[in-house]
């Protein structure tokens, strides 16, 4: 009986989260990259600079990176969006004719044996990219950044009085001691984690950006940005990204090798990044599970969908690093981590 009602609950929470999405997403979103830029402005309150100024700061920089990047790498995400539907027909289906030739030759063989009978198939008109589709999104877009923006802002001023506030709450002195050593714990793990991964993640995309440039592919800076931000998504966003990069350089190159070698180049690296560099900096404790990354990835993007893949990783490395300090839950942490 216990364990039907479990299950019911953990079914209402998920249906609660997926209608709550428009409210808890910002929530999340902000909660995260307020721990990510904390260690930002706990330094600068460590040289005696008021909180309000330095996340100020901190945000008008974010702002007017964010916004100078989208200037910079909108035009020709848009321009490939736009030549994507003509390019794959013209120029890519040629390149990839001789490997599928044998498949359609076994397609026609098998529709002769079983009869394909006088229907007609329309065929379907090819997807095409609007602009106006873009500019039709743009106020929500602009209302969600906004949101997010001012929670952050908050979040980095009075992060530190809403743990006061929490503390005030617990009932004696032990457990006020308690609650004290496990949200500092808490808030400065994940916090290294979110700015280190994002370190990583715009390293990671800095470098594609400069191989693919010496490999004279179009728009390097565009396929750097869309690097660092797939690689938030373990194994799935390498993934698609490389098979990205294959169709991106099949379009413009004319040659195999050279239409491959940045799809390679990029693999080359996500490969290095994830078996290497990411373990080394990061150490052994915020090492997760690929399988419990991938089941919860596939969890959230059920719920959220892209943000849901997005916000996956750091939830999990949240949740673990909470069941470490809490008697009871060690077993989860085991079962997540590597």
């Amino acid at each position: 009986m216990s364990l039907m009602l479990t299950a019911l609950l953990v079914l209402a929470l998920l249906y609660t989260l997926a209608l709550s999405q428009t409210l808890v997403v910002p929530l999340m979103l902000a909660m995260f990259l307020g721990l990510g830029l904390n260690p930002l402005v706990a330094s600068a309150a460590r040289l005696h600079i008021p909180r309000f100024l330095s996340a100020m700061v901190v945000m008008l920089a974010v702002a007017g990176g964010s916004v100078g990047a989208v200037t910079l790498l909108a035009p020709p995400a848009v321009k490939w969006l736009q030549q994507a539907p003509s390019a794959i027909r013209h120029d890519l289906a040629p390149k990839i004719k001789p490997f599928t030739r044998k498949l359609d030759e076994a397609n026609r063989a098998t529709q002769s044996l079983v009869g394909s009978g006088t229907r007609h198939t329309a065929t379907p008109r090819p997807a095409r990219f609007d602009v106006w589709d873009v500019i039709a999104i743009t106020p929500r877009v602009l209302a969600f950044a906004l949101t997010v923006g001012l929670l952050v802002f908050f979040f980095l001023i009075f992060g530190d009085r809403m743990l006061l506030k929490l503390v005030e709450v617990s009932p004696s002195f032990a457990s006020k001691r308690h609650v004290v050593t496990i949200v500092r714990s808490i808030q400065a793990e994940v916090s290294r984690y979110i700015f280190t991964a994002t370190c990583i993640n715009f390293t990671l995309g800095a470098l594609t950006a400069l191989i693919l440039w010496g490999l004279k592919m179009p728009d390097p800076l565009l396929w750097g940005g869309l690097a660092a931000l797939a690689n938030f998504v373990p194994y799935v966003g390498a993934i698609s990204m490389t098979l990205v990069l294959t169709v991106a350089g099949s379009m413009h190159f004319d040659h195999l090798l050279n239409a491959l070698a940045p799809a390679l180049s990029f693999a080359a690296l996500t490969s290095v990044e994830g078996n290497l560099v990411t373990p080394m900096i990061m150490g052994r404790r915020m090492r997760l599970s690929p399988v419990a990354i991938l089941i919860w990835l596939l969890l959230w993007a059920w719920i959220w969908g892209i943000a849901g893949a997005l916000l996956a990783v750091p939830m999990l490395t949240t949740v673990k690093l909470i069941a470490e300090h809490i008697r009871g839950w060690e077993w989860f942490a085991h079962l997540v981590g590597r």
